[in-house]
């Protein structure tokens, strides 16, 4: 209780006090009860029998020049060695010995002691917060070689979005969600359980032949807030994401908007619906043709999928949702997806697609020429429009 509120001089008289109070050994009790020195506590005794005349004045806690003198003033180099081993690429010598070694501060006390530098470790963690350094792990926010119409393309979308929400046409964010290994694999997250109880999975997360993985594909209405995703058995190809906007489109894109004549999509670059896709605008026609809807389709730029409206609308939450649990089955990720729920009114419906998709199809020039594309004035290889057949509608 007392220590907080002690000087350095103080806490030694105090504990020398009691060590001489208990007598033979004293000084050994106290130091394991103090976790003082030994030396300490016999200065302390030495300071409590110096005569009235010859003891520190009261202001005092050393004499002068007594105590150890700082690092830096019998080693004034060691600041800049130990910079330029933290930071070999920048400021030192590129063949630096740790710069393909982790720089624990064990490993940087060993390569300063070789260097004439002798600390501990502890002083070097010491000395490195003093520099402004702290342990930090990556950070993303690299997001590769911006596109110089990146911009532009958002003002188009944020435009084409906009009128048609005003015109009562709906909007859906499309993308597929990370594949996941289906079986008793760890989650990452926490999630309430007794105490001492956590649930028990595989060390090794390697897929299971029996289970695979599952590859979610999701559809996100900015009109109704309100999501569905297929959880595909096999590939994430572009039939299985076509067949995804069909099934969300028969259950419940129709139903709230029956009188609508026009479907506008905003999709990544990449992917099963990426801009080189021929499949995609081929089984996109396939359902303008079966429907009688006009599509229009709008890519976000290149390395800007983070910002895709299904990404923090709908698939952050559904990783929320199902954090610390095993996805052992199909059915548990179903029922976890469809379970999702946020504060602000998400409700997401989800399915089961148990279809096979091939991979690796050729679509011929044919075929694409079939496709009735309308490319927009402004990059056009982003912005389209694909229109039903006359005889399909």
């Amino acid at each position: 209780m007392l220590g907080p509120h002690l000087t350095e001089r103080t806490r030694r008289l105090i504990a020398a006090a009691e060590a001489k109070v208990q007598g033979y050994g004293g000084i050994s009790l106290v130091s394991q009860a103090t976790g003082l020195s030994r030396k300490a506590i016999a200065k302390g005794l030495f300071e409590l029998e110096t005569p009235p005349l010859e003891r520190l004045p009261p202001t005092r806690i050393r004499r002068p020049g007594a105590g150890r003198k700082p690092l830096a003033a019998h080693q004034p180099t060691v600041k800049d060695a130990l910079e330029r081993l933290i930071e070999p690429t920048t400021r030192g010598d590129p063949e630096s010995p740790l710069r393909w070694t982790c720089k624990s501060v064990r490993h940087l006390a060993e390569e300063l002691s070789g260097s004439g530098h002798r600390l501990c470790a502890q002083k070097v963690a010491d000395l490195l917060h003093e520099l402004g350094y702290s342990l930090q792990a990556n950070r993303k926010v690299l997001e590769g070689t911006a596109h110089p119409d990146r911009d532009a393309q958002f003002r188009h979308i944020q435009a084409m979005v906009e009128e048609a929400l005003d015109a009562g046409t709906p909007v859906i964010s499309v993308d597929a969600k990370k594949k996941e290994l289906v079986g008793d694999f760890k989650a990452p997250g926490r999630e309430w359980e007794p105490v001492g109880c956590p649930v028990p999975v595989k060390v090794y997360d390697f897929v299971d032949p029996a289970y695979g993985r599952a590859a979610p594909y999701g559809v996100y209405d900015l009109a109704q807030n309100a999501g569905w995703v297929s959880v595909g058995m096999d590939h994430d190809t572009a039939t299985f994401a076509v067949e995804t906007i069909r099934r969300w489109w028969r259950r419940m894109g129709a139903p709230c908007y029956p009188q609508a004549h026009r479907l506008l999509i905003t999709a990544d670059g990449g992917g099963s619906n990426g801009t080189r896709s021929r499949l995609w605008k081929v089984e996109l026609q396939r359902f303008a043709d079966e429907t009688g809807l006009s599509i229009g389709v709008c890519h976000l730029p290149p390395g800007t999928s983070k910002w895709n409206k299904i990404e923090h609308r709908l698939f952050s939450y559904i990783t929320a949702n199902w954090r610390g649990r095993p996805l052992t089955s199909y059915g548990v990720i179903v029922n976890l997806i469809a379970n999702t729920r946020t504060a602000t009114g998400l409700a997401v419906t989800c399915d089961l697609d148990d279809n096979l998709y091939e991979t690796g199809v050729k679509v011929s020039d044919a075929d694409l020429a079939r496709v009735q594309l309308v490319r927009n004035d402004f990059h056009g290889d982003w912005n389209y429009q694909i229109e039903p057949h006359l005889e399909a509608s």
